[in-house]
């Protein structure tokens, strides 16, 4: 399979990338620039892509090319900070932007070119550097009244340099200029299909763990089921699988998992009953980082427990997906910012009994659910609302009790079901862009005034999130009709306890993650 590799400098956007060119159906792979020169050779690249990043590179220590970049005989591109980088390696000059670019700027493209589209392009720019000379053997593509060098190329050698974006939304024409690079001047195959997507895994799975014994902990969500059915599919009886029901899911969510599952598991399949114990394990804990390594560790207590009752149990399957290793900030990627940590990434202890496997660990949302379909599951369950290991814990705000969760459970249960009966729950991947691919509520240790049947109340706030996405990486608020809005605030007031007052997080991401916590 033709792999593009990405060589990621530090940038948020570096996962973008990847996204992008699998849209284009070719296999895209991300290491750090300092990467072993091993890893990087393992991936047989048909093209590199160089990210952008936070760095100047004419700073002391600042990330520069690998040599390998240059002896692996591909095509190069770099963004922004990797078009500086391939600037400065090869006898160019970067300084200090006069005027600093960050958001949607214009660009006029020069000449004629493999690369970019001849006229002029909406770009996102993101930069406090500029090329105030480019290279021997480069010519200049592209250009803006604050950037005189927007692009560059030499066209012989196959190394290109852009300072915009081109991964992002914003620069509309973005994904051709990809597309060119990728399948026209590094001829890739398109062959990344849902099928060689389960080929893959399946082979990684059973190259993981031999003939070893699996336990697999399933969520209800579509992650850990589809990363169930495809361990599943790779080692057969070889695996059992765990719900754990640990206090903090959705109204009738352990119903239905056990629907779901027991009829494809039988009885390799059970659900526990954990609530006491991680309510008291959060006891008084109210920070978010607190709380999810509270959670990471006691499930793991749970799936120990539960695995010596099977005999000898190797490794523990988990439906990581890639955002959750991107904002985690996993050992692979530590040159990027940890914008939260993921209790099945970041938050699991040293210590435990298991060696992991991850069979989605590189797999974004969307192509999670293309694999769940291809592999016969149950539509309902790869289009469900996405869901959070560590359920309403981050989604109840500040202290965690009984009755705090009981309130924002029922809360959350009203605005699911005025979305459904609305239409309003993205359920394709074929259109639906204005549809919310997450949506739920989020109870907030705040309190204000109100008055119910002319009483005085001081009681909690609810906040309704809803957003639209393709890749969960970035994401825009929905645009909910006021109506639904008016008629799921009134109900949540009307029937659930203790709560006066509804709000409506009209937060994109970024600046805001999709959960709150």
């Amino acid at each position: 399979m033709d792999t593009i590799l990405i060589l990621d400098f530090g940038s948020q956007y570096t996962q973008l990338i990847a996204r992008r060119i699998r849209e284009l159906q070719v296999y895209s792979e991300i290491l750090p620039w300092d990467a072993p020169v091993e890893k990087m050779a393992e991936t047989s690249p048909v093209g590199i892509i160089l990210s952008g990043g936070p760095s100047s590179v004419y700073e002391n220590n600042a990330p520069s090319i690998p040599p390998f970049v240059m002896q692996a005989d591909v095509p190069i591109l770099g963004i922004c900070y990797g078009m500086q980088a391939i600037t400065r390696i090869m006898g160019g000059q970067v300084i200090p932007a006069g005027e600093r670019e960050f958001g949607p700027s214009q660009i006029h493209v020069l000449r004629s070119n493999p690369l970019i589209p001849e006229e002029t392009l909406d770009v996102w720019m993101s930069h406090g550097d500029r090329i105030d000379k480019i290279p021997e053997g480069f010519m200049i593509l592209a250009e803006n009244p604050n950037c005189p060098f927007a692009a560059m190329g030499n066209i012989e050698k196959r190394i290109y340099g852009v300072q915009f974006h081109p991964e992002v939304r914003h620069t509309p024409r973005g994904l051709e200029i990809l597309r060119r690079f990728v399948l026209e001047i590094c001829g890739a195959t398109a062959s990344w299909t849902p099928e060689s997507m389960i080929d893959m895994a399946v082979e990684r799975i059973r190259a993981a763990v031999g003939n070893s014994r699996l336990l697999s902990a399933v969520s209800g969500g579509v992650d850990s089921s589809v990363a169930t059915a495809l361990a599943a599919r790779a080692v057969g009886e070889r695996l059992n699988a765990v719900f754990v029901d640990h206090g903090l899911l959705r109204k009738n969510e352990r119903t239905y998992v056990e629907k779901v599952f027991s009829p494809l598991m039988g009885d390799r399949f059970v659900c526990i009953d954990s609530s006491e114990r991680f309510l008291q394990n959060l006891e008084g804990v109210s920070e978010p980082e607190v709380k999810r390594k509270v959670i990471g560790e006691t499930f793991i207590r749970v799936f120990e427990n539960h695995a010596r009752s099977l005999g000898r149990i190797d490794y523990l399957v988990q439906g990581t997906i890639y955002p959750d290793v991107v904002e985690s900030s996993a050992p692979e990627r530590n040159k990027a910012a940890r914008i939260k940590t993921h209790h099945n990434v970041g938050g699991l202890p040293d210590d435990m009994d298991f060696k992991l496997v991850e069979p989605l660990r590189y797999f974004f949302k969307d192509e999670v659910r293309l694999v769940g379909e291809a592999l016969g599951l149950p539509r309902e369950l790869v289009w469900r609302q996405p869901f959070p290991g560590p359920g309403l814990a981050v989604r109840c705000l500040g202290e965690i009790t009984s009755e705090r969760l009981d309130c924002l459970r029922e809360a959350d249960a009203v605005f699911t079901e005025e979305l459904t009966a609305a239409g309003w729950i993205k359920s394709s991947a074929i259109g639906e862009e204005d549809r919310a691919a997450q949506a739920f509520a989020v109870l907030l240790p705040v309190r204000s005034v109100g008055v119910m049947g002319d009483q005085r109340t001081y009681q909690e706030v609810v906040a309704l999130r809803a957003v639209t996405t393709e890749d969960f990486m970035t994401a825009d608020w929905a645009r909910l009709p006021a109506d639904l809005l008016a008629r799921t605030a009134n109900r949540i007031v009307n029937e659930v306890s203790g709560v006066n007052r509804v709000v409506y997080d009209i937060t994109s991401k970024p600046p805001g993650t999709i959960e709150w916590e």
